[in-house]
């Protein structure tokens, strides 16, 4: 089941008060990526990285399993304040030291996503379409 949009747009917005999860956005790199690849693609990107490296109830290196840079998912995990179990409690009122929930997984999945639709991308241009103007 979809997570309520205004629900999501909630944490967003109170997300962006924090100047630390504010000043993430994406880069150049990050994205070419997601011009190269649909949002189900990326949806599926995200749900592995939760799987993998957040849902266990004590995730391999936590605090440090999320890279700053590499993958638009990455930037967004910070962004959103699901980048590790503590910024999971502290933001998003989910316990450290148990496994998380599908629901929860849905949700994290979700924030993601949504993260990365609002932000704005660069308009890339072919040589072909650049000789055009």
């Amino acid at each position: 089941m979809p997570e309520p949009l205004d629900a999501i747009a909630r944490v967003l917005t109170r997300l962006q008060r924090s100047p630390f999860r504010a000043r993430f956005t994406l880069s150049a790199p990050d994205q070419r990526y997601l011009s190269t690849r649909d949002m189900t693609t990326i949806t599926q990107h995200a749900q592995h990285f939760i799987q993998t490296r957040l849902a266990p109830a004590f995730p391999h290196h936590d605090g440090k399993q999320t890279p700053m840079r590499g993958h638009p998912v990455f930037t967004a995990q910070h962004a959103t304040a699901s980048c590790c179990r503590g910024c999971l409690a502290k933001w998003h009122n989910i316990p450290k030291g148990r496994p998380l929930s599908k629901s929860e997984q849905h949700f994290i999945s979700a924030l993601i996503g949504a993260w990365l639709e609002q932000q704005p991308r660069q308009v890339t241009m072919t040589r072909k379409q650049l000789e055009l103007f």
